[in-house]
């Protein structure tokens, strides 16, 4: 799979392209569209390759002079997008935690097919109030964000629903390992474990584990990600929340799930492993 940051580099790059074309289309070169707009003549290079994120003023400037006005708003959106692929999580969460867990609420509602795999914590929709409270406590002092982690376990729990209403499917694929990382204390874990057997047999949910030791062939652990329909993919970064939308990439992320998904066990298996994990507690 390619390196996460490559998806908005492409995004930008397929931008710098239109405004190529655009250019070309009007008849004139970089050089004499940079004397029309006032710009240095190397800017015109670095907007068609991608190096420069361009501006809405860069946008509504180079429309304009390649009599190409109409498609500005068009342009201006598409890069607006970009922008907000790659978010870090600092920026995306300086409102409250609350705000970010309701961020996300459109896109549950309209998905009908979730595939998520999970290779550092339970997923969202399958966490309980005192295990989200744990993650989200130390999001908080971690990143040093307003303390409204009460609100924003509501929020999350009362996006759970979704699981009920018939209307959606929920392929949940976790590494081994995630069962075993104590979040909170043994307690909170336990509950964790246990909800995590319950809600795995939901009509809607199919719940896989990757076990410890299996052998990989070709589906190696990646980060942690959550597919929407075919239209949209979430990944979990360190620093960032990175969205892809590039049908190329979706994808590959479609493929690697795929992959994952032939090494996991399910059923009575899969909760023998959750099981052993809530033994493992003492």
């Amino acid at each position: 799979m390619s390196s996460p940051s490559s998806s908005v580099q492409q995004a930008r790059e397929a931008l710098g392209q239109r405004l190529r074309e655009i250019r070309k289309d009007a008849g004139i070169t970089a050089r004499e569209l940079a004397r029309r707009a006032g710009w240095h003549e190397s800017k015109c290079s670095r907007l068609e390759h991608g190096r420069t994120p361009p501006s809405d003023a860069d946008i509504r400037a180079w429309t304009l002079h390649c009599d190409a006005a109409g498609q500005a708003d068009d342009l201006i959106a598409t890069a607006r997008g970009i922008d907000g692929m790659y978010v870090e999580w600092r920026r995306m969460e300086r409102a409250g935690l609350k705000r970010a867990q309701q961020s996300v609420a459109s896109l549950f509602e309209r998905t009908h097919r979730f595939r998520m795999y999970q290779s550092w914590v339970v997923p969202g929709l399958l966490q309980t109030p005192a295990y989200t409270t744990a993650i989200l406590r130390t999001v908080a002092e971690l990143r040093d964000v307003p303390d409204d982690v009460a609100d924003a376990v509501a929020v999350r729990m009362e996006r759970q629903r979704v699981l009920h209403t018939g209307v959606h499917s929920f392929a949940v694929l976790v590494e081994e390992w995630v069962l075993r990382t104590v979040i909170g204390d043994a307690e909170v874990m336990a509950g964790q474990l246990g909800h995590l057997i319950a809600v795995g047999t939901l009509p809607a949910v199919s719940l896989g584990v990757i076990p410890l030791g299996a052998a990989r062939g070709i589906g190696w652990p990646v980060e942690s990600f959550t597919m929407y329909d075919d239209v949209q993919v979430n990944v979990e970064l360190v620093s960032a929340h990175l969205t892809v939308t590039q049908p190329r990439e979706i994808e590959e992320y479609a493929q690697s799930f795929a992959n994952l998904a032939q090494i996991a066990v399910y059923g009575p298996r899969a909760r023998a492993l959750i099981t052993s994990a809530i033994d493992a507690l003492g």
